[in-house]
């Protein structure tokens, strides 16, 4: 699955997207946990500053 998300951020128009991780420290059991997702390039500091 990983090919599929490379190959569609290489398409064209795709190239202002960035595949990024957070890591997370659950409430519950206190372990960490990562958060993935597909966001403009524009938009990554927003992503890692909220909670």
């Amino acid at each position: 699955m990983a090919k599929k998300v490379v190959a569609s951020l290489k398409k064209e128009g795709g190239a202002s997207f960035s595949r990024v991780i957070k890591m997370e420290r659950s409430p519950k059991t206190g372990a960490y946990v990562f958060k993935e997702a597909i966001v403009e390039n524009s938009a990554i500091k927003e992503f890692f500053a909220k909670k």
